[in-house]
């Protein structure tokens, strides 16, 4: 049964984009691997291609959330004619072999157990920047829902297509996750965590690793700001619907 889209958000991941693709493939379900070259100065379209991949690119660096729109674009018409959409599951780009391990992430979406998973990785990285981002994450989620997130900015993520249309249009660049996450919990969708046993590279703490950081924090920062005047309201009805 090939019921999942693996969606696959890239930018300049030629070394890594060829491993994560053939994993991608290889799990349980994926009938479709889709990577989006969100404005790539290196081989990242090529390689994918070749490792089996759908290539949809983007001409010029357009940011996370636009990549995972235009991915899921890419699948919905790609699976035009199925009786049932494709769930949607995004990976990082640069997870390589441990992408095969993303199974679990699925499991509860196709059983109808969630709308939306989000990965917590078994072992994590140190990453550079002290957690900051995280914590305003985590604490701008807490404060619009109610729901502690674990890994908040974790983009491994396995959706139903209508959990995904329901979130649109998404936060842009790295406030994607943060506000896919509120947005959903808010009008009713069911949203947990799944621990999965994937790896990614780590950021580093390089002065590259730091401009990083700093427009995660932006993002993420724009994202709760936007969503700051609904929050009242929207928690009110979010506790109105919890069991």
């Amino acid at each position: 049964m090939q019921d999942v889209a693996v969606i696959i958000p890239a930018k300049d991941e030629a070394d890594r984009i060829a491993a994560t693709v053939r994993a991608a493939l290889a799990l349980p379900g994926a009938g479709l691997v889709v990577v989006v070259d969100d404005g790539s100065a290196d081989g990242t379209r090529r390689v994918a291609a070749e490792a089996g991949a759908r290539v949809v690119r983007h001409t010029r660096n357009r940011g996370k959330g636009a990549a995972m729109e235009s991915g899921a674009e890419a699948v919905r018409l790609l699976d035009a004619g199925r009786d049932t959409p494709f769930h949607l599951l995004f990976l990082d780009a640069d997870l390589g072999e441990t992408a095969r391990e993303a199974a679990p992430l699925i499991e509860p979406v196709r059983a109808g157990a969630a709308d939306m998973t989000i990965a917590t990785f078994a072992s994590t990285v140190k990453l550079g920047g002290h957690g900051f981002v995280v914590r305003l994450s985590r604490e701008g989620i807490r404060r619009a829902t109610g729901w502690e997130a674990t890994q908040p900015l974790n983009g491994q993520r396995c959706l139903t297509r209508a959990a995904f249309e329901a979130a649109l249009p998404l936060a842009p660049g790295f406030g994607v996750e943060t506000a896919l996450t509120i947005d959903l919990l808010l009008k009713g969708f069911r949203v947990t965590e799944v621990e999965v046993p994937l790896a990614h590279r780590a950021t580093g703490t390089d002065w590259r690793a730091q401009v990083h950081r700093a427009k995660q924090f932006r993002d993420v920062a724009r994202a709760l700001a936007v969503r700051e005047p609904a929050l009242a309201a929207g928690l009110s009805r979010f506790r109105t619907r919890r069991p």
